[in-house]
């Protein structure tokens, strides 16, 4: 796929107007009254890299080319020498299919590791840290105004969160502009979306910024670092272990990020304060990403 050249103009963003995403529920509320509430979706999809079927994960069903893209990616399993001739995605059979030039060294490898998740994409947890072997990310100066602006943009980015809750999400950014917003029901499931969309994309990745609804375990801190961002944001908290891969492998990791308050327990000599904290405006309550709550 060819490079884009234009992409600080575009934000790539769940479909709102795409019925498929949610569902209208009826309930009663805890007053006893009739409730009509939307709902996410929750479907199968599973992936496969050529014949070898890799993986079922449950999904909302959008980007499913980027969700298949980036979790092979994000698992080791498709290298960047890969050369991908096709995606295929079928709908009735709930399959996508990334089919390569030549077959994969993982192909004969994976056909033991078979898995079926709900929260998210099963992980491959040891060909991830074999990954980092080496890894050394770039040294990217991180200005706290570029957060602060970010957390309000994103807040006010359209989200199925606001509409069903029930969702996380990833967002890809530009010093302070959101580029990629993907959502889904697994933390992981955004942040391979994210990581498809930069593989198909051809973008770098070492001048960008991962926000995430998600908690930073050691596997989300090991996805960013192999995806070569150098920056790592969340409005959750931290794993001991993710802090340690973080500050292993020089990447910026900076948690509870809500209005003027963040903490940084790994990179803090790339910040710099250029924003006074109390000039900072919070956000209401309404427009906040909480994970995946309701």
């Amino acid at each position: 796929m060819a490079k884009r050249d234009n992409i600080k103009d575009m934000l790539i963003a769940p479909d709102l107007s795409n019925t498929t995403l949610t569902r209208s529920v009826s309930g009663v509320d805890h007053n006893g009254q009739r409730s009509e509430i939307a709902v996410v979706e929750e479907r199968p999809l599973t992936i496969f890299l050529n014949s070898q079927e890799i993986v079922t994960a449950m999904t909302i069903g959008d980007y499913p080319d980027y969700l298949a893209l980036g979790f092979l990616r994000n698992q080791g399993m498709l290298k960047e020498s890969d050369v991908v001739t096709a995606v295929d995605f079928d709908e009735d059979l709930e399959t996508v299919v990334v089919r390569t030039e030549v077959a994969t060294n993982y192909e004969e490898k994976l056909q033991k590791k078979t898995r079926t998740s709900g929260c998210a994409v099963g992980t491959v947890f040891g060909d991830m840290m074999e990954g980092l072997d080496g890894l050394t990310l770039a040294a990217t100066p991180v200005k706290t105004s570029w957060l602060y602006s970010l957390a309000h943009k994103i807040n006010r980015t359209p989200s199925l969160y606001l509409e069903a809750g029930a969702i996380h999400g990833s967002c890809l950014c530009l010093r302070d502009q959101p580029l990629v917003y993907m959502e889904d029901v697994g933390r992981h499931n955004a942040v391979d979306k994210i990581a498809g969309w930069l593989y198909a994309e051809k973008q770098r990745a070492d001048d960008k910024i991962l926000y995430t609804t998600g908690r930073l375990t050691s596997e989300m801190v090991i996805k960013t670092a192999q995806m070569g961002i150098p920056v790592l944001v969340s409005r959750s908290g931290f794993t001991a272990w993710g802090v340690e891969i973080a500050r292993q492998v020089g990447l910026t990791v900076i948690g509870r990020m809500r209005g003027k308050r963040f903490i940084c327990l790994s990179g803090e000599d790339r910040l710099e304060w250029d924003m006074d904290p109390d000039l900072v405006i919070d956000d209401p309550k309404t427009s906040g990403r909480k994970g995946a709550a309701q």
